[in-house]
């Protein structure tokens, strides 16, 4: 697990066991699902990583764990909602002129009531680093998109012990380096596909 004063003393993370599927069903855990804010969880329309949010989100639930979801007003959950816009972004057009905004107050709100949960689980890529890495809280981040854009060799460079999980194996290969506890991949739910005959 990853805190503040493991990062000082220079020591890699190890992945978050605590993440696994054995143990997840075993313990009752008080989770945060940090979503992004474009879309509602799950979206209306386009909204891949709020899609996964959403089937993680409700496995938690059906598996009896006490889960948060950070997210638009607008989501639908069976999670306890923390509703940080009233709908999402997106759907709100020019009436939304910086989403960043929106963003960090999010971060701002997650990490007021951080001691309330067992882990933060954030979908907003790397914008909450630099809060987390100064708080003790227990954290991972999934990384929904690419990392092969050369900005963010840099930035992940400062931040080596942050633990993060891959939606593929072969998203990781520009930043193998990385602290990577798993990876869980991206795909329909299973009732949400239906074969024809």
């Amino acid at each position: 697990m990853w805190s503040t004063g493991d990062r000082r003393a220079g020591k890699r993370i190890q992945p978050l066991r605590l993440l696994s599927s054995e143990y997840v069903v075993r313990l009752k855990m008080r989770i945060a699902q940090v979503a992004p804010l474009y879309e509602s969880v799950p979206p209306k329309l386009y909204g891949g990583t709020e899609r996964i949010v959403s089937y993680l989100t409700e496995e938690l639930v059906r598996q009896k764990q006490n889960v948060t979801l950070f997210g638009s007003g607008d989501s639908v959950t069976k999670a306890r909602l923390v509703p940080i816009t009233e709908q999402a972004l997106r759907l709100q057009g020019s009436r939304i002129q910086d989403p960043l905004a929106h963003h960090i107050r999010l971060v701002e709100l997650v990490l007021q009531e951080a001691d309330q949960f067992d882990i933060l689980h954030f979908h907003l890529d790397h914008l909450h680093f630099p809060l987390v890495r100064r708080s003790q809280s227990v954290c991972v981040t999934t990384l929904h998109g690419r990392l092969d854009i050369a900005d963010l060799a840099p930035l992940f460079q400062e931040y080596p012990e942050m633990p993060v999980v891959s939606i593929s194996d072969s998203q990781r290969e520009p930043l193998g380096w990385l602290n990577w506890c798993g990876t869980v991949y991206h795909g329909s739910h299973s009732i949400a596909v239906r074969f024809p005959r």
